[in-house]
């Protein structure tokens, strides 16, 4: 009984409404770049397209295909992204990560509606697919910003 009403805590009606809610999820059509993520464990698939400019996420969207914590991830991740540098998204991944072991509170502003996720702490087979749009928009900005110097570099040639 005490496992039942976890799982209930852990998919708490915040959660599911996030999960419901993720928002740009159309596509772009001519990327800076473009990562796929795949947790092992549970199948969860995180597919990232991103636009930088100056370190700057201009342009942002993704497709998700994961349980309802890692889409819970996702849609605060994708609230939050147009405007913010690499800097800050890895910081915010970073304290999710934290949070998710147990070594801290919940992620700083604008990234704090996470503490949604904190009941998961106890699911620690449920951490991959909770942090893969995170880690797939950190490898997008890395791809976009490699893609742009080598353009650069060819454009110069």
């Amino acid at each position: 009984m005490a496992d039942d009403q976890n799982l209930m805590k852990l998919y708490s009606q915040r959660i599911l409404a996030l999960a419901a809610a993720i928002p740009i999820t159309e596509r772009l059509e001519n990327p800076g770049a473009t990562v796929r993520k795949r947790s092992p464990l549970c199948g969860s698939t995180v597919e990232v397209d991103v636009i930088v400019s100056d370190g700057i996420i201009t342009d942002f969207a993704q497709d998700v295909k994961a349980c309802a914590l890692g889409q819970t991830a996702a849609s605060v991740l994708a609230s939050h992204v147009l405007g913010l540098s690499k800097q800050q998204i890895t910081d915010a991944r970073d304290q999710l990560f934290a949070m998710l072991k147990g070594d801290s509170q919940t992620p700083a502003a604008p990234f704090d509606d996470l503490e949604v996720l904190l009941p998961a702490q106890a699911y620690k087979n449920r951490h991959a697919s909770i942090m893969l749009a995170f880690d797939a928009t950190l490898e997008a900005i890395d791809m976009a910003e490699k893609n742009a110097a080598n353009q650069s570099v060819a454009a110069s040639s």
